[in-house]
C-alpha cells in the first residue's frame, strides 16, 4: 500500500533496515538494500525493460542514486539467479565502485562475467557460492538454499543479523519433477522456520494464480505436437536464459531429426556458457551455425531465437518485419513462443504475432497451446511455505502491487498477524528489531533511464516530449525582427514534421501571426521571449481548434 512520504528516522543500533530499490511495484529491476550498524548488503541488481511509455529508453535501473555517498559501506552484492531483471544493472553499479564483492552461483556469475565483458568492465571480486554454503560478510551471516526456477542454479538467501533472521526466496517455485532434478529445499525452509524466521520475503509474481504451478515436464506433449505437425521451418522463441526450455527443444529436435541453430547474440552467448559449465547437454552433431542454414532444407532445422517478449531489436521481431539478414518466415512456417507475457510487454508481443501472421506464419503461443509454464510459485505453493515457515513478519517482493497484495492476503490467511504483513513499493523503508517489522518512512526511488550511453539524464519531462513528438509531431516557427525599429523583417516561416504533409496548410495562420507580431512590436515589445510565447499561444490555439491536435511547438524569434 502507498504509505505517506516521510523521511525515515536515524537507524537505531542493532536494527535491520530493509529498502527495496526496485522490484516492488514492477516485474523487473529487482534490488533490495539491507543495512545494520553502518553496513549495507544488496540482494540482486537487475534491470526493467522499457514499455511503450518509455520511447527511446533502452533500460531502466533500480534506485542506485539512493546509494550515492554510501558505496564504500556496501559489503557485497548477493545474486539469487542469472536473469536480467536480477543481474542486468550490475555494470552500472560496478562503474561506481568496481571492487564490490559479488556472490552468486557458478552459472549466475558466469553470465555476469559475460555481461561485464560487453560493458568493457573487468571481473574483480567474484565469489562462487552454492546451496548449503554459509558465509559471514561483515554484519551479515548468509546461508544459501537451492530453489527451483526457470534458470538453473537459483538460490534463496537467509540473512542472520543481530536484528533477526530474514529469508529471501528470490524467484522460485516448487516443481516436484524438475528437469535438472534440483528441488526447492523445503527441508531447509522448515529448518529455518524452526529456528524462527523474523521476516519472510517471498516471490509474489503468481500470488493471484490458484493452485500449484504446472511442472516443466507437462509441456512436452504440446512440444511434441508442434514438432510432429511442422512440415517446414520451425522457430522456437524463448528467454535467452531459459536453459531448461532450450534443453527440451534440443532433445525434441534430435527425436525429429532436425538440426538446431541459435539465433540472437544473447542466446548464443548464454547457451554456450550453459553448455561449457555442464548445465546444458547438447547431443553430438546437433548444433549448426547460422551461416550454415542454407545448406539444409526447412524441415531439417529448428531455430531457437530470442525475442519472445517482442523486443524491437530482437531476432524474432526482425524476422517478423523481414529485416533479419539471414532468417525469413512465411506461409507454412511455424513459430512457437515458448514463454509467458511479462506485464507491460503485451503490445510488443502482439505486434510481432500479428506481423508473423500477416506473413502467413502459424504462431503457437501460451494462449492457444500448453507450450510454457511459469517459473514462479502459485498461491498454493506460497500457502505451503507460509505454513511451513510460520514467519513472524512478511514482506512480499517481486511483483506489481496487485501481486504484492495477493501475497499479503495469503500470509494473513495462514496466521501471520495482519499488522505484521507489510505491503510496500520501491523506496519504502522497513525496520526490523526485536521480532517486529514496521514501515518507518519512504524514499523517492524513481526510474533511472538508460538511453544509449546516457544514464540518468533522461527524465519524465524528456519522455513526455518524446511521446508528444511521436504521437502529435512538431511545428517550428521562425521569425526575424528588428527590435530597434520595431519591424518584422521576415517570416513567419512555418515547418512541420509528423503533423501535416504540406506546409501550405499554414497559409492563413502565417498571416495572423505576422499581424500579431507587427502589432506587438508597434506596442513596444522589446523581448524575444515575449514574442515567442505570443507565437506559441497563437499557433497552439489554431492547431487545437482546427485539427484537435497538440503537437510540440518550437517558436524561434531572431533579433537583428
Amino acid at each position: 500500500m502507498r504509505h505517506s512520504l516521510k523521511t525515515p528516522p536515524k537507524l537505531p543500533a542493532h536494527t535491520l533496515r530493509v529498502i527495496p530499490l526496485g522490484g516492488l511495484g514492477d516485474v523487473g529491476r529487482n534490488m533490495t538494500s539491507f543495512e545494520i550498524d553502518g553496513q549495507l548488503l544488496m540482494i540482486d541488481c537487475g534491470v526493467l525493460f522499457p514499455s511503450d511509455d518509455h520511447p527511446g529508453v533502452d533500460l531502466i535501473l533500480p534506485g542506485l542514486h539512493l546509494l550515492e555517498g554510501r558505496l564504500e559501506e556496501i559489503q557485497a552484492v548477493v545474486l539469487t539467479h542469472g536473469h536480467e531483471d536480477h543481474i542486468g544493472a550490475l555494470p552500472y553499479l560496478l562503474r561506481r565502485r568496481p571492487d564490490i564483492p559479488i556472490l552468486g552461483s557458478k552459472l549466475t556469475l558466469a553470465l555476469v562475467r559475460e555481461k561485464l565483458k560487453e560493458h568493457r568492465l573487468r571481473e574483480t571480486d567474484f565469489r562462487v557460492v552454492a546451496e548449503g554454503d554459509r558465509v559471514q560478510i561483515g554484519n551479515f551471516g548468509l546461508e544459501f538454499l537451492a530453489v527451483n526456477h526457470s534458470i538453473p542454479d537459483a538460490l534463496a538467501v537467509a540473512l542472520r543479523t543481530k536484528a533477526g533472521l530474514v529469508l529471501h526466496t528470490g524467484d522460485f517455485k516448487m516443481d516436484q519433477l524438475p528437469l535438472d532434478g534440483r528441488l526447492t529445499d523445503l527441508r531447509g525452509f522448515a529448518r529455518l522456520g524452526e529456528e524462527g524466521v523474523d521476516l519472510f520475503m517471498a516471490d509474489s509474481t503468481n500470488a493471484e494464480t490458484p493452485g500449484f504451478t504446472t511442472h516443466e515436464r507437462d509441456i512436452e506433449p504440446a512440444l511434441e505436437r508442434v514438432f510432429a505437425q511442422a512440415t517446414q521451418k520451425l522457430i522456437v522463441a524463448c528467454f535467452a536464459s531459459h536453459v531448461h526450455r532450450v534443453q527440451q527443444v534440443l532433445d525434441m529436435a534430435v527425436k525429429h531429426d532436425r538440426k538446431v541453430v541459435y539465433v540472437g547474440r544473447s542466446m548464443v552467448r548464454n547457451m554456450n556458457v550453459a553448455q561449457q559449465l555442464g548445465y546444458l547437454k547438447v547431443p553430438g552433431n546437433t548444433l549448426i551455425e547460422l551461416k550454415e542454414l542454407d545448406k539444409y532444407k526447412d524441415n531439417e532445422v529448428v531455430l531457437i531465437s530470442t525475442g519472445s517478449q517482442g523486443e524491437p531489436l530482437s531476432a524474432l521481431s526482425r524476422i517478423s518485419s523481414h529485416e533479419h539478414p539471414v532468417v525469413t518466415a512465411g506461409p507454412g512456417d511455424v513459430v512457437l513462443l515458448a514463454s509467458s507475457l511479462i506485464p507491460g510487454n503485451e503490445n510488443s508481443v502482439y505486434r510481432v504475432i500479428n506481423g508473423l501472421a500477416r506473413n502467413g506464419v502459424s504462431v503457437v503461443h501460451k494462449g492457444n497451446a500448453m507450450v510454457h509454464v511459469s517459473g514462479h510459485a502459485s498461491a498454493g505453493e506460497l500457502l505451503y511455505c507460509y505454513n511451513l515457515i510460520k514467519p513472524k513478519n512478511a514482506l512480499p517482493i517481486h511483483g506489481e502491487i496487485r501481486h504484492l497484495i495477493a501475497n499479503a492476503g495469503l500470509a494473513v490467511q495462514t496466521g501471520v498477524p495482519k499488522d505484521n504483513v507489510l505491503v510496500i513499493e520501491d523506496g519504502g523503508v522497513v525496520d526490523l528489531a526485536k521480532g517486529k517489522a514496521r514501515v518507518v518512512g519512504r524514499l523517492e526511488c524513481g526510474y533511472i533511464f538508460v538511453d544509449g550511453s546516457t544514464v540518468g539524464d533522461i527524465g519524465d519531462a524528456e519522455l513526455t516530449d518524446r511521446k508528444i513528438l511521436g504521437e502529435e509531431g512538431f511545428i517550428s516557427v521562425v521569425v526575424v525582427v528588428n527590435l530597434h525599429s520595431n519591424v518584422l523583417v521576415s517570416g513567419p516561416d512555418i515547418h512541420a514534421r509528423g503533423f501535416a504533409e504540406d506546409d501550405a496548410v499554414f497559409g492563413d495562420i502565417k498571416v495572423k501571426i505576422a499581424a500579431m507580431i507587427t502589432e506587438a512590436l508597434s506596442d513596444g515589445a522589446e523581448d524575444t521571449h515575449q514574442l515567442q510565447q505570443l507565437i506559441r499561444r497563437a499557433i497552439g490555439r489554431w492547431v487545437n481548434t482546427t485539427y484537435r491536435r497538440r503537437p510540440m511547438i518550437l517558436p524561434v524569434v531572431v533579433s537583428t
